[in-house]
């Protein structure tokens, strides 16, 4: 269990992983590891998000030895490690260290179900073609493939179908309540959920067991980043090796990094605990 001085910080930092803390190609950390240990020393939590599964996030924070709560799937659920917040997490808002913020998958095979004779042979789900399946189109390894098919609040989908038929499936998805993501090879289906959402309901959790206001520095590379920042007091945007730095609505305190990935992110996490303004 963590030591309680953990929750009772008055700072945090929540990021990203691909292409932010992990780097683009080799997904390595080791050159953020500087930045890590200079905000371990400072009493800073660092959080992790990604729109990995808790499964396939367990094993990268074991590897680097963060033991504070983290956020799920693209914010659609927080994990919290038991006893973290005390009593401040109770049963009926949690199973086990697991907060939904969103519906859970079966509901969302639910409507998948629901369209399969209308969009027949136009898509195919992670849990309809099977671990197997995940690794041969991810290129995960098998096990990789399984910890990424351990979903709990979204569906990756594969579409199979024309532009103007995906835009109709969408379109009746979203109609059944879902949110559809389009990412770089999948849709994903899941809730009305975001980072932004989540960082916030943990950023109150961490005010409370304090019983003060907690500072929150973001870190991300992407669009998929922008509610996370936003809803942040400081923010880095990370450089990326493959796209330009997402538009934020406002420039509020946002640090732009020169260098790319980990490098970058070490860099905007030094830049923050100088104390410059960001």
């Amino acid at each position: 269990m963590i030591a309680p001085v953990a929750a009772s910080t008055s700072r945090i930092v929540v990021t990203d992983l691909d292409g932010s803390l992990l780097d683009h190609y080799t997904y390595d950390y080791t050159a953020a590891e500087t930045a890590l240990n200079a905000l371990e020393h400072a009493g800073v939590p660092v959080i992790l998000a990604s729109s990995k599964t808790r499964a396939e996030m367990q094993a990268l924070r074991e590897a680097m030895g963060n033991w504070h709560p983290y956020i799920v799937e693209n914010g659609a659920g927080i994990a919290v490690p038991s006893g973290y917040f005390g009593p401040a997490v109770t049963p009926t808002e949690a199973e086990g260290d697991r907060l939904p913020l969103a519906q859970p998958r079966a509901h969302w095979l639910q409507c998948l179900d629901a369209v399969k004779t209308d969009f027949a042979g136009e898509f195919e789900s992670f849990a309809a073609g099977g671990d197997q399946w995940v690794s041969e189109v991810t290129g995960l390894s098998l096990e990789a493939a399984r910890r990424a098919n351990q979903r709990e609040f979204t569906e990756p989908v594969a579409w199979l179908g024309s532009k103007d038929r995906q835009s109709e499936f969408i379109r009746t998805l979203e109609s059944m309540g879902a949110r559809v993501q389009r990412g770089g090879r999948f849709l994903a289906v899941g809730g009305d959920a975001d980072k932004g959402r989540a960082l916030r309901n943990l950023r109150d959790r961490y005010a409370d067991y304090a019983g003060a206001a907690v500072k929150v520095l973001a870190l991300g590379d992407s669009h998929n980043d922008v509610a996370m920042l936003a809803a942040a007091d400081a923010a880095v945007l990370v450089r990326s090796p493959v796209h330009e730095f997402p538009r934020l609505d406002s420039d509020f305190a946002v640090y732009r990094s020169e260098a790319i990935g980990p490098e970058g992110w070490a860099e905007g996490v030094f830049h923050w605990l100088e104390g410059e303004q960001v």
